[in-house]
């Protein structure tokens, strides 16, 4: 039975890659999609082609200004309302959302509609949307078996899919790692998000400057930059003797990771999770502004299971990221070590496991008046 799917997700890459994922497991499948989310969602290059797209009235606020309060719920009234009728006109079965303050409103619509409903949580720590929601949604599926702020009552609707990667994450995944030996270059990717692209921009340079000259010289570095910040890092590099490729999007990161011997990254959800399904190495400097602190989260068990190493940002220094990096670079046998331990933390079919429980959730919980609101 070809089913209809609306999508719920907040607008970051975060939020927008796994669910993109899914979109693309369940059109596979043969059923239909509708994403659901902001103007920012609709502008990521190459995601849900294929799948109707809306944007809905969304806010959020914080602190204790009353107006700002008033005006964030009148606006996720407003794209509930809206999401309601997209539901209707596309026929929906069921509902998913991936957090993000975006998502409020479709979510909403379709637990008001009486559809199945679930939630997909990517972090460690459950999101504030999630957090609200996770008791009056049908099923919950968490990248992370073991996820905080998940309610005790809740914990029996729970399920562990893992965090969807993108098909061209998967297509790379087979790709053998082999840690450099002798003379052989060493490729180090530094990828970044907009909170993490300036501080790696500034300390990853100056910690490869830091290296023994017979290592720096191997180096080889792909690094994410902001705009803003491209020519002073190239100039670092090249001011090191550092073969340095600096570029703001890397539209091939997929490749790159496949060849990367190490990488230095923030602990976003994303980024974890290609970093397990590839099985790569890595330096963490997970960000600490996160909300809750789910960064850190997020890279406990990969660092506790020998894939990679945390340096905290507070304690991130040109030197001790210098150390970490040779402790890796000297000994392949480590390199190697740490990048099938990340393998095995992969769950290179979560997109696949995420569809399945859609489909057992409409089976489940569909009913002649599904799209009738809910009483």
């Amino acid at each position: 039975m070809s089913l209809s799917v609306i999508i719920a997700a907040g607008g970051t890459g975060g939020h927008m890659i796994p669910a993109h994922a899914l979109s693309e497991e369940l059109l596979r499948r043969g059923h239909r999609v509708t994403l659901l989310s902001d103007a920012r969602g609709l502008r990521f290059p190459g995601l849900f082609e294929g799948a109707d797209r809306h944007v809905l009235d969304s806010a959020t606020a914080s602190g204790a200004n009353p107006i700002a309060w008033l005006k964030a719920a009148l606006a996720v009234r407003k794209g509930r309302t809206e999401g309601r009728r997209i539901a209707r006109e596309a026929g929906a079965n069921a509902v998913v959302g991936f957090g993000g303050y975006p998502s409020l409103p479709g979510l909403l619509a379709g637990i008001s509609l009486g559809l199945p409903s679930l939630i997909h949580e990517q972090n460690a720590v459950l999101g504030r949307v999630n957090r609200q929601l996770q008791g009056r949604v049908s099923a919950i599926a968490l990248t992370y078996a073991d996820t905080a702020r998940l309610q005790p009552a809740n914990k029996a609707r729970a399920t562990r899919t893992g965090n969807p990667v993108r098909t061209a994450i998967l297509a790379a995944r087979d790709v053998p790692y082999a840690a450099p030996e002798g003379d052989e270059p060493m490729r180090l990717l530094v990828v970044g998000g907009s909170q993490g692209a300036r501080i790696l921009g500034r300390l990853v340079p100056e910690a490869v400057a830091q290296l023994p000259d017979a290592l720096r010289s191997r180096v080889k570095v792909a690094q994410q930059c902001r705009s803003e910040d491209l020519s002073a890092v190239a100039a670092a590099y090249s001011a090191a003797g550092v073969d340095a490729d600096c570029q703001t999007y890397m539209a091939d990161l997929p490749e790159r990771l496949a060849a990367a011997h190490l990488v230095i990254s923030r602990a976003g959800a994303s980024t974890m999770a290609e970093l397990m399904a590839m099985g790569r190495p890595a330096i963490l400097i997970p960000f600490a502004a996160a909300t809750d602190d789910h960064q850190t989260a997020n890279a406990a068990g990969y660092v506790a299971a020998g894939a990679g190493l945390m340096l905290p940002e507070a304690e991130a220094t040109p030197s001790k990221l210098a150390g970490s990096l040779l402790g890796f670079l000297k000994s392949p046998e480590a390199l190697a070590a740490a990048a099938a331990s990340a393998r095995a933390l992969g769950v290179p079919d979560a997109a696949v496991r995420l569809a399945d429980l859609v489909e057992h959730e409409v089976r489940a919980l569909a009913r002649p008046d599904a799209n009738r609101e809910a009483a």
